[in-house]
């Protein structure tokens, strides 16, 4: 029972090394939640050995497997002081710089975009700078998320607007611009200092790119007749074929996508044919029906699993 992460290794690496060069210099890599399906650990090592010296994590909960050789910036604040010294903070508002009390360490001062998500306006900015320098804190630089709606002009629209509020001594981290357009935007402010946070682009490409495959075992199958019932709820059978046990379900990710036609939510397809759900995925197994017209997987077969690696948790990485 295994959901399986193939990975083309040169081709995955060629990707990484060539949007590493396409963003350089500013670009920081994101390593954060499931490790975008490889996993923390296998990015982190991945940053450091192109020599980056930081990286962007979630949430402070994701510090501790943050290697000695990074710098971790928390993207997302805290409403408590973290246990980590060394790590750079994000404050969106002056009830983030208070929730730190007693902590010592630098800060990225976030701004608000068109997401609207959390961080401050320009008329707000003076006050949170101002509750920063009076807890002893130190900004390293001002973090401006952009939406992934829209295209690039937009995004840069909302980067220039900024920038007569900011002073030109600290850096402003980006986010979302192709590398065409964060050179243009260095370019064009040749006395600022630009960073970008790339974490999709950077570990799948966008789209994702064919390097990177998700799988799953079938591990039973049994012919059945329409009228039977099978699964956690006995799901009545629409017709006879056969049903099939995949050993992948809700634990690794696994789940209906968000599709208005129902004979498209399955995430599964088996040589090039979407296999039909008898009920949703559960924990750790999938019930697909697969009529006696259309081919069917045997035990040891793998399925297809269309489903993004950013909510996917593969028990095993098979690189080729």
């Amino acid at each position: 029972m295994t959901l399986r992460l193939t990975v083309d290794r040169s081709a995955w690496t060629a990707h990484v090394r060539a949007a590493l060069t396409a963003y350089a210099p500013g670009l920081i890599p994101v390593v954060k939640g499931n490790g975008y399906g490889f996993g923390r650990p296998l990015l982190h090592q991945v940053a450091v050995d192109h020599g980056h010296t930081r990286v962007c994590v979630g949430t402070v909960h994701e510090l501790h497997d943050v290697p000695a050789a990074l710098t971790a910036v928390v993207l997302t604040p805290s409403l408590a002081p973290p246990a980590h010294p060394h790590a750079v903070l994000t404050v969106g508002s002056v009830q983030h710089v208070a929730a730190l009390a007693g902590w010592q360490g630098s800060v990225v001062v976030k701004l608000a975009s068109s997401m609207r998500r959390y961080g401050v306006s320009p008329a707000e900015l003076p006050a949170l700078v101002l509750a920063v320098t009076n807890a002893g804190l130190t900004t390293v630089a001002f973090g401006l998320h952009l939406p992934l709606a829209g295209h690039d002009p937009a995004r840069l629209a909302e980067i220039e607007a900024w920038l007569p509020h900011l002073p030109v001594s600290t850096p402003l981290w980006v986010s979302h611009l192709e590398p065409e357009s964060f050179a243009a935007l260095r370019s064009a402010h040749g006395q600022r200092s630009f960073a970008i946070r790339v974490g999709t682009g950077l570990w799948h490409g966008v789209p994702r790119r064919s390097f990177v495959h998700l799988t799953a075992d079938v591990v039973h199958t049994q012919p059945v007749t329409a009228g039977d019932t099978a699964g956690y709820w006995h799901t009545p059978v629409p017709l006879d074929g056969t049903l099939v046990t995949i050993g992948a379900g809700s634990t690794h990710g696994v789940a209906l996508l968000d599709e208005p036609d129902p004979a498209q939510r399955s995430p599964l397809h088996f040589q090039r044919h979407r296999l039909a759900l008898l009920e949703r995925p559960h924990m750790h197994s999938t019930l697909a029906l697969v009529p006696h017209d259309q081919p069917c997987p045997a035990v040891g077969d793998r399925v297809d699993v269309q489903r993004p690696l950013i909510t996917s948790t593969p028990d095993l990485i098979e690189w080729t």
